[in-house]
Parts: C-alpha cells; sequence; structure tokens
C-alpha cells in the first residue's frame, strides 16, 4: 500500500493484527480496548476499509472492546487471486465466523455499513447465540429489486473491470459521490491509500460483479439465507442510522429493514450521503452509547 501526496497515518493511530485464513490469505484486524469489555464488531463495506471507522474506535475503545476486520483483498488484509479466494457473500461471511470464534468473541453489537450489513448479518444467522444488538448503516441484507445505474454500469463485463481495476472509477467517485460535503484531503488519501493498483483493486471490482440481483448471480442463494434469517432477531435491540441522501442504500432500504424489525429506533441524517460515519460520527457516538445500554 502506497502512501498519496496527503500523509493519512495519523488519522489511523492502531496496532493491527491478523488471522491467517490459510492458503497464504493474511485478514487483518483492529483489537482496541479492554478485552473485557462488551464487543463492538464494525464491518465496512465497499470501497472502504477499517480506516472508515477510525472516529468512531477512537471514540468508544475506552470503554468497549472495538474489533474491526478488514475483508480480504482491503486494507491492510492480503490480495489473493481469484483462483485463491472465492471473493463471495458465502467466503466473507465465513472469514467472519472465524474471526469470532478464533477470539471467542460473544455479547456481540454489531455496528455494520453497506456491504458490511449482508456479511454482518449473514454471520449472526450462522452464529446467532453470539451476538445481542446490531446498528446498521446505511446497508441492505436482503433482496432489492433496485441497483442505481451507476453501479449497474460497473457491472458490465470488461468495461466494468477496465474501469474499477484500471482507473479507480469506484474508490475514486466514492471519496466525492458518497458524502454530502468535501472530505478532507487527508482523508481522501486514507479511504483510497489500500487501492493504488490494478492488483489492489480486485476485491472493489469483486464485490461489484458479486451484488445478487438475480438467482442466476453466484450469491443469491446466501443472501436469500441471510434474509431469511433476519427474523429471527425481531426481538433484539436494532439502530438504524442512516444517511438519508444516499443515492446507493437509499431511505428505501432503512424502510425494509423496518419491516424486519417494527421495534428498531431509527436515526435519520438529512444531510448526510452514503459515508454517513464520515461526515457524522460525532452525532453516531452518544446515540451508540445509549444504544449499548439495552
Amino acid at each position: 500500500m502506497t502512501d498519496s501526496l496527503t500523509d493519512w497515518h495519523a488519522l489511523y493511530p492502531f496496532k493491527s493484527h491478523f488471522l491467517d485464513l490459510g492458503a497464504g490469505v493474511q485478514y487483518h484486524y483492529l483489537d482496541e480496548g479492554p478485552q473485557d469489555a462488551p464487543v463492538i464488531l464494525m464491518l465496512h463495506g465497499n470501497p472502504t476499509w477499517s480506516f472508515y471507522w477510525r472516529n468512531l474506535v477512537l471514540a468508544l475503545r475506552e470503554n468497549y472492546r472495538i474489533i474491526v476486520p478488514d475483508h480480504v483483498g482491503c486494507g491492510l488484509s492480503s490480495r489473493p487471486d481469484r483462483k485463491t479466494y472465492a471473493y463471495t457473500l458465502d467466503q466473507r461471511i465465513r472469514d467472519v465466523t472465524t474471526l469470532i470464534q478464533t477470539l471467542n468473541l460473544r455479547g456481540i453489537t454489531l455496528l455494520a455499513h453497506d456491504w458490511g450489513g449482508a456479511i454482518g448479518m449473514g454471520t449472526a444467522t450462522r452464529n446467532p447465540d453470539r451476538f445481542t444488538r446490531f446498528a446498521l448503516c446505511n446497508t441492505g441484507a436482503f433482496r432489492f429489486a433496485r441497483i442505481p445505474l451507476r453501479i449497474a454500469v460497473c457491472r458490465i463485463p470488461v468495461f466494468g473491470r477496465v474501469g474499477i481495476q484500471g482507473f479507480n472509477l469506484f474508490a475514486g467517485a466514492a471519496v466525492k459521490m458518497a458524502v454530502e460535503k468535501p472530505l478532507p484531503k487527508d482523508v481522501r488519501a486514507g479511504l483510497l491509500a489500500p487501492y493504488d493498483n490494478w492488483k489492489n483493486r480486485l476485491a472493489t471490482c469483486e464485490f461489484v460483479h458479486d451484488i445478487p440481483m438475480t438467482p442466476r448471480d453466484r450469491s443469491w442463494k446466501t443472501l436469500v439465507e441471510v434474509e431469511e434469517g433476519l427474523t429471527q432477531f425481531r426481538d433484539h435491540p436494532v439502530c438504524l442510522m442512516w444517511g438519508m441522501r444516499d443515492w446507493c442504500f437509499t431511505p428505501a432500504f432503512m424502510e425494509r429493514f423496518q419491516d424486519f424489525f417494527p421495534q428498531a429506533e431509527t436515526h435519520p441524517f438529512s444531510e448526510a450521503g452514503h459515508y454517513v460515519v464520515e461526515e457524522k460520527w460525532e452525532e453516531m457516538t452518544p446515540i451508540l452509547r445509549e444504544f449499548m445500554k439495552k
């Protein structure tokens, strides 16, 4: 991972940990805060990495044990090729399951964004006894018929891969299009730092191609499994924190989660976009502290 013109390292003052997933794949994660404190598992989406959660980690680590992995191919985790690693929703659920079982995490509060929602809720449906609460931000964990044109274009064979892996159109556009106000240069540099060449952008591309839209898609069956497992958490504490100007995970996704979790507390942020944690982490911190009491 090379540096950008603007240094971002001061924004990410954390100790790295690695879990060996086999076949030479190293799974990077943060483990911050007291080891015996209540656990918050933060799962990022595409095209972010654990850097995205940095402000909430710093704000909450005094009182909670914060676990933040980088999905394989993202952040500081390994960059295996497609022959070595599947890059599917099922595999990513398996990765998180391996992590929480290895660390023997229990009483987990899931905090998830973007792809982290499907991965995290999928992990919870397979390990329900380990999860206690769910805080979800601009994400999905169910079938949804609509896909934004900007993302659909990225799924076009050859054209999409060249655009994402060759020209970094996905991550590069996200740092501008996923927020309502311009991000500082060092923040943009940090978000983009892991995705600086063709090989390092493979996971970004594979996430896009793995979006399950029809039964023909490779992760459709897994997504159905995740969706059908949501009802078992109907009586668990659920918190929905949503950037209402998100053009990808629109408020319609929040409303769909409310169908599954009618007792969920909801915190809409009218002036925030898809990268809601970048824009509203200060407001989210007291919300999460109060939510952790439930």
